[in-house]
């Protein structure tokens, strides 16, 4: 059942109400994780998208994982991570579960990246503080990019869906 795949195409948008969704499910094994489950909605009329990320277990308790990112190669550790997830990297910034908050499996390279995009958008606000401190925190990410600089990461799951996949991280 690995990487098996669905797809209906042009059905109505939640936004736009157009027939111009495309509905995916795909199935994926997850090296030392297991099966998971991967939904995504893409609108190519109005650009919406949502994607979400479910595991197979039955047993789905809520769950809290912490990995102390040390260096390059802690920057491979692959996280999987539901739209119910908050992600935290205490001092930097947290991701919390919301309306738009999709799901996804990445590394933890993956995730810092979607940090500083965010980030860098800030860096051109009429503000002088927070211009200040998006500066600050772009080269806080870009010194653990080099493996100059440790941080913690930390994802909590009410639904079990996510997971930090390694054994470095601590889970609980």
């Amino acid at each position: 059942m690995e990487n098996d795949s669905e797809v209906l195409e042009g059905q109505p948008c939640p936004v736009c109400g157009k027939n111009s969704l495309t509905l995916r499910e795909m199935s994926r094994e997850i090296p030392f994780f297991g099966l998971c489950y991967i939904f995504s909605m893409d609108c190519n009329e109005c650009d919406y998208h949502m994607a979400d990320v479910e595991t197979d277990s039955n047993n789905n308790e809520p769950v809290k994982y912490t990995l102390e990112i040390e260096s390059e190669n802690d920057l491979n550790i692959k996280v999987v991570k539901s739209s119910q997830a908050t992600v935290r990297i205490p001092r930097l910034a947290d991701i919390s579960p919301g309306p738009m908050s999709s799901g996804y499996i990445t590394n933890v390279e993956g995730i810092l990246s979607r940090i500083k995009n965010v980030i860098e958008a800030k860096k051109d606000d009429e503000d002088p503080a927070i211009r200040r401190k998006a500066k600050n925190q772009l080269k806080k990410i870009q010194r653990v990019l080099w493996g100059r600089e440790k941080i913690t990461l930390v994802i909590e799951d009410p639904t079990g869906n996510s997971a930090i996949i390694s054994d470095k991280a601590k889970k609980g």
